[in-house]
Parts: C-alpha cells; structure tokens; sequence
C-alpha cells in the first residue's frame, strides 16, 4: 500500500473551502489525498481488504452531510479518522454476530431426557456417598480443590494448615481413595447403594 501525496495543511485547507463552495474537482483532490490514510486506519481495526473498502466508501458518503460543519483541515482529518475507527467497529460488530449466529445448531438442544436424569442423580448420589466415606482431611481439600477456578496451593495449603508443597501429593492420595471407593461393592463401602 502507498502512503500516497503527504498532507499540505494549507493546501488541504484550500481544498477544503473549494470543496465547501461546490468544487467537485477540490473535493477529488481531498479524497486522493486522505483515502490512503483512511484506508490504513479502516485495516489497523482487522478488517478485510473489501471491508476495508465499504467503510472507506462509506465514511466519504457521510462527509457528503457534514462537509458544511468542518472548519480546518485537522477537524476535517479527526472527523474522518474518527468515522472510519467508529464504522470499522461496526462492521467488526456485525462480523462477529454473524459467524456466532452462523455457529449456532440449526435446532435447539433439547437438553437430557428423563433418563439421563435418573442417570446423572444415581450418579451424584454415589459420588457423594463417597466422599461423605472419606477422611475429613481429604473431603475438606477436595471441596477446596473441586469447587475453586485454578486453585492457589498456597492459599490451599495456608487455609487447610498444610505445607504448600504436600497439597498436590495429598490431592492425590485423596482422588485415589476416592476412586476405590466408587469401584467397591456397596456393601464394602460403607452402605447400601
């Protein structure tokens, strides 16, 4: 891409005013000068190339009804620059709503069926018949462990009077009790099923 002709302030200025006044070959001049820098802006946002291009086309038709209200060329030049961030934020808008629609399944989940239900509860129930069956130890550091984004082993450790270094391995040892009392019989852990 050309950086294109530099920018004259006065001599922009004087476009400007001609342009102002009806002068289509001035307000020519104004868009080959400021469209590289428009379109740079337009592709600094991530759009596309043809995105890019709408939202260049696009501010330059809205500087059609506000040419009148723009004094110097700086305004004329913020004006744009800031019509071109605020258009290229729309269509980066309307792009992302439309592949997240384009991802959405064309049927609503109908979500689990009764007997996934009874399934999920049987499983839980046994879960927790489980933990209840482990030490207070574990069940404390697994209730920490489990129900903590990203857990700080330092924060664990200090809350549970533990050394830092002994959670990882005594989470372990924990999650292996646990396992083995799942996998037994009912009447070996501790109850009826």
């Amino acid at each position: 891409m050309t950086a294109g002709p530099s920018l004259d302030h006065d001599e922009l200025g004087e476009l400007l005013r001609a342009a102002q006044s009806g002068d289509r070959s001035s307000l020519d001049a104004v868009v080959r000068r400021l469209t590289p820098l428009l379109w740079h802006v337009a592709r600094a946002q991530g759009l596309d190339r043809e995105s890019s291009s709408d939202v260049v086309q696009t501010t330059w038709l809205l500087l059609l009804g506000g040419l009148s209200g723009i004094r110097t060329p700086k305004a004329l030049v913020s004006w744009l620059v800031t019509v071109v961030k605020r258009e290229s934020w729309k269509v980066r808008r309307a792009q992302r709503a439309e592949r997240l629609a384009d991802d959405l399944p064309d049927e609503a989940d109908p979500g689990p069926g009764p007997e996934d239900e009874a399934v999920t509860a049987a499983r839980d129930r046994e879960l927790w018949r489980a933990v209840r069956s482990l030490p207070e130890h574990c069940r404390r550091l697994l209730r920490v462990v489990a129900f903590t984004h990203r857990p700080d082993y330092g924060q664990v450790a200090a809350a549970l009077g533990m050394r830092r270094g002994s959670v990882g391995p005594q989470r372990g040892r924990c999650l292996a009790q646990l396992a083995k009392l799942l996998h037994q019989p009912p009447d070996e852990a501790g109850g009826a099923r």
